[in-house]
């Protein structure tokens, strides 16, 4: 393969469980820049039940619509040569239900946890969590174990030095329940043991015979100390050597990659990672999706991932109706809609999971049910997003059995500078304004925050790109992959409707913004501008109540965002009065703009 400053074509697929993406890069002049994007039906299932058919002929869309020769016959043409030929192919995939695991650990709320957030950082699903102190009995685990089937599983517990008994009854467990792996016969589920020292040797005894057992170093050595790299390295091997070996037709991928292949999400989060590392802030991403919504995010450079695996917008809409409860939905349902309405019409979604709304009174129903789930998403993220719990002090594991969860969540929006939407509801929406008021509703942003989407979901085969050539995977990603919405303006704090919320200096001219208002304030894609923004005394913009601020703000295809609704958003109680306003709001972002008087 050519030096990496040499490419100049580069060719990324993402096998997702119903459609594989293929994209391709090209290099023009100094910069990287998207040329094409094609797809077809995935092939992992039957009747084809190889992967690379569904691979070849998306690569073949790519071909017929740029009119340059990529394979010949089935192979990959290496190396570029004029309009022929890639110097570059990586993959990532989520076919066949992506990387499904469990996790098991001492104490739920510490090594058990640490464990879910280096398997969730790596891509994978976490199907359940085992500890000690779970409160289930010991035939309920192994029913667990060997009910779920999972592709691989990690066990930690014990800081160095610590407990070895609670360590092995947990390898005991996983010795009785005897797991079978999903894929593939005759071969040994990978178990990743990244725990106490001390208890190696016990674990190996117990699981050599019984799993492929790989030894990593304790991802939790310490109390106040958390070394996730080893566990999450081994499972992106283990994934490749056990988990897509035995899948149909990945054996043959991953062959043609110059990289390993990587789980979908986990290559979204290192794209996650590559661009907050570029430019030294905190962003989140969220991707929004049929069956689930996973959540992304960088704080001070401390990467978190979690995945709400009952909150979708087709398989499981009717689970966010049930969590967030019909009230929660109907406040952002801008007309009348009985209970039984809302019911029936969710559960024809649920049944039917791939329709697409038909109306525009569908689409506001379609998008209040997304804020929930949103909304629920990162409530959830919120609590695994947290600072290490346990102290330095001595203690006995009954004493940490005892702990109460002193974890302080990392997520800090009022420190949030980027928040990138994708999924279908998000990446799709009929109008760009519709995606940001949806992102604003469920985040509730404070301060100044930039607003983005991913136009095309390129951020997989971006994050496995960024792997191996950074420069080329953040270049796509700012100017092809990023449709920036603007910036949003959200001032914490409440008053009463109607009074001075802040005063905004820009371009020569003042902008006063009251309390329960939200204003558009036009700013081109790619344009900056320089602003002084003055909170009244009872809002706030990170500086303190009153402080005023100067900030760039960033334009975009929605333009910059004026929510004065306050923080947190309270929606009015009155139902009559609550729909006014959010007539009020949809109006003034121009988020329905083709909708006609009724």
């Amino acid at each position: 393969m050519k030096e990496k400053k040499d490419l100049k074509r580069i060719l990324a697929t993402d096998c997702g469980s119903t459609t594989t993406k293929a994209i391709l890069i090209e290099k023009k002049g100094d910069e990287y820049r998207l040329v094409i994007r094609g797809e077809a039906p995935t092939t992992v299932e039957a009747p084809f039940e190889d992967v690379t058919r569904g691979v070849l002929n998306a690569i073949r869309e790519v071909e017929e619509l740029t009119g340059r020769e990529i394979l010949r016959g089935e192979e990959l043409i290496y190396p570029a040569k004029g309009s022929s030929g890639i110097d570059l192919y990586v993959s990532t995939s989520s076919a066949g239900g992506g990387l499904q695991m469990m996790v098991a650990g001492v104490v739920k709320e510490m090594t058990a946890e640490s464990a879910a957030r280096a398997a969730l950082g790596a891509g994978a699903i976490v199907m359940d969590v085992i500890a000690t102190n779970d409160r289930r009995k010991p035939h309920r685990r192994i029913e667990l174990i060997r009910d779920l089937r999972p592709d691989m599983i990690l066990l930690s517990g014990g800081v160095d030095g610590g407990t070895v008994s609670h360590v092995v009854e947990l390898a005991e467990t996983i010795e009785a329940a005897d797991p079978q792996p999903r894929f593939g016969k005759g071969y040994e589920l990978p178990l990743i043991f990244a725990g106490n020292v001390d208890a190696r040797k016990a674990v190996k005894e117990r699981l050599e015979e019984k799993t492929a057992l790989t030894i990593v170093d304790n991802l939790r050595p310490v109390l106040e100390k958390e070394k996730l790299g080893p566990a999450r390295n081994a499972i992106h091997e283990l994934f490749m050597e056990h988990v897509m070996a035995h899948a149909p037709g990945y054996k043959k991928l991953m062959n043609w990659t110059n990289a390993p292949i990587m789980p979908t999400p986990g290559a979204v989060g290192s794209m996650i990672q590559a661009i907050a590392d570029k430019e030294d802030i905190n962003v989140m991403g969220v991707d929004i999706g049929g069956a689930t919504t996973d959540i992304f995010s960088v704080f001070g450079g401390a990467f978190n991932r979690t995945v709400s695996a009952n909150l979708g917008m087709s398989y499981s809409v009717s689970n966010v109706l049930s969590e967030a409860g019909m009230e929660s939905v109907l406040r952002w349902v801008p007309f009348k809609m009985t209970r039984d309405d809302l019911g029936n019409r969710v559960r024809n979604k649920m049944i039917r999971p791939t329709t697409v709304p038909m109306s525009l009174k569908e689409l506001k129903l379609e998008q209040a049910l997304a804020r929930e789930a949103l909304r629920l998403a990162l409530e959830q993220h919120k609590e695994m997003a947290v600072g290490l719990k346990g102290v330095q002090q001595e203690r006995t594991i009954s004493d940490a059995f005892e702990q109460v969860s002193t974890g302080i969540t990392l997520v800090d929006m009022m420190k949030l500078d980027l928040i990138v939407g994708s999924g279908g509801t998000l990446s799709h929406a009929p109008n760009r304004s519709q995606a940001a008021f949806m992102l604003v509703d469920s985040f509730q942003p404070q301060g100044i925050t930039k607003l983005a989407v991913d136009s095309i979901f390129m951020m997989p085969h971006l994050g496995v790109l960024s792997t191996v050539h950074k420069k080329a995977a953040t270049e796509v990603f700012e100017k092809d992959c990023l449709v920036w919405l603007g910036t949003c303006i959200a001032p914490v704090g409440s008053a009463p409707y109607g009074r001075t919320s802040i005063e905004i200096e820009i371009n020569g001219k003042s902008i006063e913004v009251f309390s329960g208002e939200m204003k558009l304030i036009p700013l081109d894609e790619g344009e900056k501008v320089k602003a002084v923004i003055k909170p009244s005394k009872y809002f706030d913009l990170g500086e303190g109540r009153g402080k005023q601020i100067e900030a760039t703000l960033r334009g975009g295809v929605v333009g910059v965002i004026v929510d004065c609704r306050g923080r947190p958003l309270e929606l009015p109680g009155n139902e009559e009065e609550r729909r006014e306003k959010l007539k009020e709001w949809n109006k003034a972002l121009s988020v329905y703009p083709d909708e006609k008087e009724r």
